[in-house]
């Protein structure tokens, strides 16, 4: 009885220890494995995932490329990102007095965890986020103009977007909720990913000539990865192991799979057969949905951006290349981009208390006043303001790059596959 006293005592006295220092040691370890699973999501996740979008001659560039754009994310995020997007108090922009991380030491915190782990969880979101851009100019850009795009492009558009909603910025002013990214992640590579496509033109031979996924296999696993991740991506948003990361990773998962079977279904009639492309793409098209809502709504509310995730996503994709002709290679746009945007608004009468089912949290009816269509303009106000930044910035961009270099490889090039032309390397040596 004795001996129990005291591990009881020892227990409490460790409690009391951490928690006036205010390091949870259990949300640190959520945290932790939360970074884990976003860097999951990216590598090797969206990297077989895409590899596995394209044709073999290309499937060694997109690896490269997500596996590069990983390496020259995390220099900049250090130098200079995090201090851009979490330091100062600018309405666009923050400052650089955490340069190179200055300040953030072993002893630093960020609420209840480690500074140094709330800087490596965000890091992996500005990784992912330039990495799914990827999709859209597959197949036909220089390998040295991705680098120099990458570059500018994580500095002008996403760090801005970071800052306005999650650093204190104009938008976060604003009232505008974007719990995991729907704004700062999926509307800012989908606009860039269309802006991109716009500019770089149609791959040779498209629309006429078929271009099929090489390898439906590495596609299924690189999605299975992007589903289990994606739930540090949400739940871990909430920065805590807590009742707000529960509701968040059920949300996901359940916006996933409604999103998926109606895709599924809907190519199951439009072509009568479903495919395992299409059940792929629609899951992500639910993950990217529910991101900016998952924080706000309950099981119901999932449902239905679920079901809208599915259908919007799905006839946008047929559209963006049957209808507009825009040839942008893996669907970011349809996917993510409409996705983001059609989270966005959701959360307006599904993650309010006094909203549509009424399942949400009284945190957002306190900053728009309990009115789900005051909150809606608040939140297409977001939209317009992310999208317009998004697509004028990367066309400079663009513009800018072709100033010094073409931004596509030659039509040899295209025809031998970027694989063997940018890298001297091949998917599969057979001898």
């Amino acid at each position: 009885m004795f001996k129990r006293f005291l591990i009881l005592l020892a227990i409490g006295l460790f409690s009391l220890s951490a928690s006036a220092e205010g390091l949870d040691t259990g949300d640190t370890a959520w945290m932790l494995t939360s970074t884990a699973l976003v860097l999951f999501m990216t590598l090797p996740g969206l990297a077989l995932f895409y590899a596995g979008l394209v044709r073999s001659k290309n499937a060694v560039s997109v690896l490269m490329q997500c596996f590069t754009i990983a390496c020259l994310v995390s220099i900049v995020w250090v130098v200079y990102g995090y201090s851009l997007v979490f330091k100062g108090d600018g309405l666009f922009i923050g400052d650089l007095s955490a340069a190179f991380l200055s300040g953030v030491g072993r002893d630093t915190l960020a609420g209840t965890i480690p500074e140094s782990v709330f800087v490596i969880f965000q890091m992996t979101f500005a990784i992912i986020t330039p990495a799914l851009v990827v999709g859209a100019f597959a197949e036909r850009m220089k390998f040295s103009v991705m680098c120099l795009f990458t570059l500018l492009w994580l500095t002008i558009v996403y760090l801005p977007a970071a800052h306005m909603v999650w650093g204190g910025g104009l938008l976060a002013n604003l009232g505008v909720i974007d719990f995991a990214g729907g704004l700062v992640v999926h509307l800012t590579c989908g606009a860039g990913a269309l802006v991109a496509a716009l500019v770089l033109g149609t791959r040779k031979g498209f629309p006429n000539t078929p271009m099929p996924p090489h390898n439906r296999n590495m596609v299924m696993m690189g999605a299975a990865m992007l589903w289990v991740g994606w739930f540090g991506f949400n739940a871990g948003s909430a920065v805590a192991a807590n009742e707000d990361a529960g509701m968040a990773m059920l949300v996901t998962h359940i916006s996933a799979a409604v999103a998926a079977f109606t895709w599924m279904g809907l190519e199951w009639i439009k072509q009568g057969k479903p495919t395992i492309v299409g059940i792929t793409t629609g899951m992500v098209a639910g993950l990217a949905t529910i991101t900016p809502a998952s924080g706000t709504v309950g099981p119901e509310g999932a449902l239905l951006i679920g079901l809208l995730a599915g259908a919007v996503c799905y006839f946008c994709t047929l559209a963006m290349k049957g209808v507009f002709g825009v040839d942008d290679s893996l669907d970011v746009f349809p996917v993510h981009g409409v996705g983001g945007m059609l989270g966005i608004i959701m959360l307006s009468f599904v993650g309010l208390e006094s909203g549509f089912l009424g399942s949400g949290s009284s945190g957002l009816s306190d900053q728009s006043g309990g009115s789900p269509m005051a909150q809606l303009l608040i939140q297409l106000k977001g939209i317009g303001i992310i999208f317009a930044w998004t697509a004028v910035a990367t066309w400079l961009i663009l513009k800018l790059i072709s100033l010094v270099t073409d931004l596509r490889v030659s039509e040899d090039s295209e025809d031998q596959g970027l694989d063997v032309t940018e890298h001297e390397e091949r998917s599969y040596d057979i001898s």
